[in-house]
């Protein structure tokens, strides 16, 4: 039976998409704002940091709240506090430099109440059935937004220049997070779930043949690349152009590779493929960077960026949907998967939290483009080790489902069968 979405799925695609039209905006541009305030590398280090503290805050602490209270809201919260984090650029300008902390925090706190919320509810309108088609959906909406946004971006602070051009695409992006806010009151309220278990992250770990054992070390070395290539890549692009529409133009040509391939990967994309897809893609990765060795500029970084969109989807696609599945394993998985996707972020929250602490370490000692293209190597080849770690545990999800889809295929020709039986009833 062919996978599908249902309105609630679509619904929360919606939402998502506007989220990340709004980051999408600004956010790649947030990152060169401060540069351009005060060029140093460990300051954008220590915002990236900021931020990453504030998410496993929130991820822990509002659990208790998405578990047992409205979850929407906390949803709401995140949209609200990335709108705040962008008014406040607005108002104290290139002063932001002396505030890096407060701001850091705010839009952590903002992306851990709202991923913390969307992996629940995506969880809950999602199954092991779509989960593919819709991760493919959210990769390719993604896509297209990288594409199209920071290209408009760039074009803008680049006519209007950095006085004129940075407040408007703040200002948009405030607008568009309000948008979000509201269309979210459509996504119905979903009941509570009973008590959140503060213990759970933790002790989930303990018994032997838990398969958090080997996810939450797969998890961590994605997060290894995924925190630093989050800002490094977009800043590099900057400091070797020094032009931001050159670094919209780098979006909008590696987003159009990655929404084509994410189209595929959720099209076409299927559970048997999930092991081999991971590990292909996470090699592809890893040998993108082979261009930087020979020179770092605009036509190597588009060649390295292009790698990465093209392949990425065959990693990033089974690993997400891979470690959901866990959550769905019996009934009681089910029932702590608040707790359980608090253990899901932790993992990926160590890894992007070491890889930032490293390029902070890095650039204390050295900056020069030798330094930072072997770093980029070391931490880039990471998702290698995540798709190594989830191969036994994938394959053995894939063994599962084999005698279930026979089960099902059976139940679906008796009920065939007996429909064909009473219709040949006088």
């Amino acid at each position: 039976m062919k996978a599908r979405l249902d309105g609630q799925s679509l619904l929360l695609l919606v939402v998502y998409g506007l989220f990340s039209l709004a980051n999408a905006l600004s956010g790649t541009f947030v990152n060169v704002f401060l540069w351009k305030a005060k060029s140093d590398y460990s300051l954008i280090g220590w915002f990236a940091f900021s931020q990453q503290i504030a998410i496993g805050l929130m991820f822990y602490f509002a659990g208790k709240w998405v578990k047992e209270g409205n979850k929407m809201n906390c949803l709401r919260l995140g949209i609200l506090l990335a709108g705040i984090f962008y008014a406040a650029v607005l108002w104290i300008d290139k002063e932001a430099v002396h505030y890096i902390w407060p701001l850091g925090l705010t839009l952590g706190a903002a992306s851990g109440a709202f991923w913390l919320t969307f992996n629940v509810v995506y969880f809950e309108v999602t199954d092991a059935a779509n989960r593919d088609l819709f991760n493919g959906w959210v990769g390719f909406i993604g896509s297209g937004c990288g594409m199209a946004a920071p290209w408009a971006s760039g074009f803008l602070i680049s006519t209007l220049g950095d006085s004129r051009g940075y407040p408007i695409i703040f200002t948009i992006s405030l607008v568009v997070f309000v948008a979000a806010v509201i269309i979210s009151f459509w996504l119905h309220k979903r009941p509570p779930e009973g008590h959140y278990c503060w213990s759970l992250p933790f002790t989930s770990l303990r018994p032997p043949l838990s398969p958090w054992r080997v996810a939450l070390p797969a998890l961590a070395s994605q997060g290894l690349r995924d925190g630093v290539f989050a800002f490094l890549v977009g800043l590099i692009v900057y400091i070797v152009t020094t032009n931001e529409l050159k670094l919209g133009n780098y979006t909008l040509i590696t987003s159009a590779v990655a929404l084509a391939s994410f189209y595929v990967a959720g099209r076409f994309f299927k559970v048997s493929y999930r092991a081999k897809g991971m590990l292909l893609g996470a090699m592809a990765m890893a040998l993108a960077v082979v261009p930087l060795f020979f020179q770092i500029k605009y036509g190597t970084l588009l060649a390295f960026g292009i790698m990465i969109s093209l392949f990425s989807p065959l990693f990033t696609v089974p690993m997400t949907s891979s470690t959901f599945d866990i959550m769905g394993i019996d009934k009681e998985s089910v029932s702590q998967r608040v707790e359980l996707t608090v253990l899901r972020e932790f993992g990926l929250l160590i890894g992007r939290m070491a890889g930032i602490a490293a390029f902070i370490a890095l650039v204390q000692w050295r900056t020069n483009n030798t330094a930072i293209v072997v770093f980029l190597t070391v931490i880039g080849a990471a998702p290698v080790l995540s798709a190594w770690f989830m191969q036994p545990l994938v394959k053995n999800q894939n063994a599962k489902r084999v005698p279930e889809a026979m089960g099902d295929a059976a139940e679906e020709a008796g009920e065939a069968k007996m429909k064909h039986k009473l219709k040949e009833q006088p």
